[in-house]
């Protein structure tokens, strides 16, 4: 009777009924990332305020390790649960078993690590702020089903407004700690308040009952699928975080302080976008790659050049206006990180390239091609940001992350897709009209930074950005739906 529960399997959907969904699950979370992300950016300017550098470079460290366990946490049941293939309430109590017993562990392993961990990556005062930013993992382990259950739902709505709560709660207590004079702790303390209220408000949205069991069968198809992709997106998350801990080694905290700021700018339009992509890219891919065969390598085909039209001029107007963009933001005490952002701006672009090319792999199924496309583009990283950093310091580091990004990560990433018999030749065509656009954009921002020289970094920004930005439009964007744009915005809408 085991078996035959776990092998019970939904209707395929319609891949119209599909992509309304995943529009609209993309559509909430989305919204809920920009209101998020623009609450961090307002954060983030308070707390470099009140912290030093050093705080910064310490909480890098924490957050290096955070990022790790976060994605490994469940032995991939998270994303099993999105893509599973039968009913949630039978697998749902065996899942959320494996879950605890591999956070638990985890928890214990990095609790026991941490002295090493920290004194490795230069910084030993980070210890208790490791122990205490990786113990989100457990109140992650609780929620994870569930959470699962309203992204594969498509109920993103529910999802974006509980994650929402809990930042609130974050932004709240981290600010009241840095005030107070807490440090690196003011960090920590934030996201485990995070981690709580949006935990508690999950577990009442998603309408399933608590219930832990064991079921073999069960158990043994999320971790075949598991494992794997777990596997795939750990190396993913060391990869995306070892650069702080290659630069803390080798250059310190302080150092360590600019790479952190110049990443998370960079990480502005991933964090915004890619995590909306993410929360319905599995799913979504998941369902297709159920219908007739061409279908998911269509859906792959008119995806990508959206994505790569979407994010190349946001990441070329990042780079180009690097100087007045930290200038503008945080101050000239921050200068030194906008050299590192030139270089991150690109390997934002091929970040969210390949993590979109992981996610079509995990909703097909093709899980263990994650893991050999990270472990090949961690050969080529690792060296080529400790061989930049000795060179150039944090600006090599950032170039040596480009450089294997762009010449190793990406190549992977299509070689991984053909292999799982997505035909991938019809998109290159489709991305010369964004790169043409993006050269023009990139002239014009030049132009702009040459004529206006010693301008006050906010004026610099504004014009520049919106030189980049209009060009790019004239060039990509069809003359005839430029033309329609104004008929659009007249017509009457409809009355309820």
């Amino acid at each position: 009777m085991e078996q035959e529960n776990a092998t019970v399997t939904e209707a395929p959907a319609d891949p119209r009924s599909i992509g309304e969904k995943a529009g609209r699950g993309f559509g909430w979370s989305l919204l809920g990332n920009l209101v998020m992300k623009a609450g961090s950016f307002v954060m983030g300017l308070i707390l470099a305020r009140l912290l030093s550098e050093t705080d910064f470079g310490v909480y890098a460290v924490a957050l290096a390790a955070t990022s790790f366990v976060m994605v490994v946490k469940d032995l991939g049941i998270m994303m099993a649960t999105i893509q599973w293939r039968g009913s949630l309430e039978e697998m749902a109590p065996t899942a959320t078993l494996l879950n605890l017993i591999s956070a638990t562990t985890l928890y214990g392993v990095f609790w026991t690590i941490a002295p090493l961990y920290a004194a490795y990556a230069g910084s030993p005062e980070a210890t208790p702020v490791v122990r205490l930013l990786t113990a989100v993992i457990l109140v992650e382990a609780v929620t994870a089903v569930r959470s699962a259950a309203l992204l594969r739902r498509f109920q993103q709505a529910h999802n974006s407004m509980a994650v929402l709560a809990g930042f609130a709660a974050n932004a709240v207590v981290a600010i009241m700690l840095a005030a107070e004079g807490a440090g690196p702790f003011s960090f920590a303390w934030g996201q485990v308040v995070q981690a709580v209220v949006t935990g508690i408000i999950v577990l009442r949205i998603a309408r399933m009952p608590f219930r832990i069991g064991f079921d073999r069968a069960i158990a043994r198809r999320l971790l075949r699928f598991g494992i794997p992709s777990a596997a795939g997106i750990g190396l993913e998350a060391v990869l995306l975080n070892v650069g702080y801990i290659i630069v803390g080694n080798i250059l310190g905290t302080q150092p360590l302080g600019y790479y952190l700021l110049a990443f998370n700018v960079s990480s502005w339009v991933p964090g915004l976008i890619g995590t909306a992509i993410r929360t319905v890219s599995v799913a979504g891919f998941s369902r297709l790659a159920e219908q007739e065969s061409g279908t998911l390598s269509k859906g792959v085909q008119r995806s990508v050049p959206l994505l790569y039209s979407g994010v190349l001029p946001l990441a070329i107007i990042m780079g180009l206006l690097a100087h007045p963009l930290v200038a503008f933001l945080y101050g000239p005490k921050w200068d030194q990180a906008s050299g590192v952002l030139r270089f991150l701006a690109v390997v934002m672009v091929v970040r969210m390239l390949t993590s979109f090319a992981l996610d079509i792999l995990n909703g097909q199924g093709a899980t263990a091609l994650t893991v050999w496309i990270n472990v090949g583009y961690g050969l080529a990283l690792v060296p080529a940001v400790i061989v930049g950093t000795h060179l150039q310091g944090i600006r090599g580091a950032a170039a040596g992350q480009a450089a294997a990004s762009l010449f190793v990560a990406l190549p992977l990433a299509v070689l991984g897709l053909r292999a799982a018999g997505v035909r991938v030749a019809p998109i290159a065509p489709a991305l010369l009209r964004p790169s043409l656009g993006g050269l023009a954009s990139g002239a014009a921002v030049l132009g702009v930074l040459s004529s206006l020289g010693g301008a006050p970094p906010f004026a610099v920004l504004c014009l520049g950005s919106a030189a980049g930005l209009i060009v790019y439009v004239l060039i990509v964007v069809p003359v005839d739906r430029l033309r329609s744009l104004p008929r659009m915005a007249a017509r009457p809408r409809p009355t309820s």
